[in-house]
């Protein structure tokens, strides 16, 4: 549970992070904030996943080992942990987009 929760918050954190910072770049070459903060926030979406749950080459061979081996609840584990990531990354795309008053 504790890893699960980390996960969800690192995509949470990388998403709003890289969006806000982002979006200082954004200004210091003349381009909108807002928008540029709404277009980081949906493109490092599936980056802020795979860092949540720590590289994908790891997670791919646990996968591999969970689907060659057998092991049901490992496969079970990272789906959970994967789709974790994924609300964290979507949670933040969605306060961005509050934030911003985009649609």
């Amino acid at each position: 549970m504790n890893r699960l929760i980390l996960v969800f918050f690192i995509a949470l954190g990388v998403v709003l992070g890289g969006a806000i910072i982002g979006s200082v770049g954004a200004t210091l070459t003349g381009e909108s904030p807002l928008k540029a903060m709404t277009q980081l926030s949906q493109e490092i979406k599936l980056w802020a996943v795979v860092t949540a749950i720590g590289g994908t080459f790891s997670t791919l061979r646990i996968i591999e080992g969970g689907v060659f081996e057998g092991k049901v609840g490992v496969l079970i584990r990272q789906f959970v942990l994967l789709t974790a990531a994924f609300i964290g990354a979507q949670l933040g795309i969605w306060l961005i987009t509050i934030l911003t008053g985009g649609n």
